[in-house]
């Protein structure tokens, strides 16, 4: 959809600089408070300055927000993100993991013996964080 089927639905539009002005139609706006943009890749971005959200924007309209992007190809395969995971998701894990080797470490220095299970946890603990830093970038292989 383009903005214009959107603008058709408003009421008192007028353009801007940066796209165009209009009364929101999800509360009683006595002028102009809703801001409409048509972005170079398709998508419209509707904002109302008095607060309504968006779902409550296009819904007073008869549109989902489905209705405010471009249709998508289906076909497209898009690359790979490289880095699917947020770097704050990934820093919390690895702080774990970080505390399980210290243990070890700590148990290490004190002479005290590892279990089967023990071991185990610290494998996986290892292998944990050598996967962030692939992830990462930080390491090859």
């Amino acid at each position: 959809m383009s903005a214009d089927a959107l603008l058709d639905r408003l009421e008192r539009v007028k353009k801007t600089p940066n796209g165009w002005a209009a009364r929101c139609p999800a509360h009683d706006d006595k002028g102009p408070s809703l801001s409409v943009r048509e972005l170079d890749d398709g998508r419209v971005l509707v904002h109302c300055f008095a607060g309504c959200d968006v779902h409550q924007i296009v819904g007073a309209v008869g549109l989902q927000i489905t209705d405010l992007f471009p249709p998508r190809e289906t076909s497209h395969h898009y690359p790979r993100e490289r880095r699917p995971f947020p770097a704050a998701d990934v820093l919390r894990a690895i702080g774990f993991e970080v505390l399980v080797v210290m243990t070890a470490g700590a148990a290490l220095l004190d002479s005290k013996p590892f279990s089967e299970a023990d071991r185990e946890r610290l494998a996986l603990a290892v292998g944990r964080i050598r996967a962030a830093a692939k992830y990462a970038g930080v390491l090859n292989g």
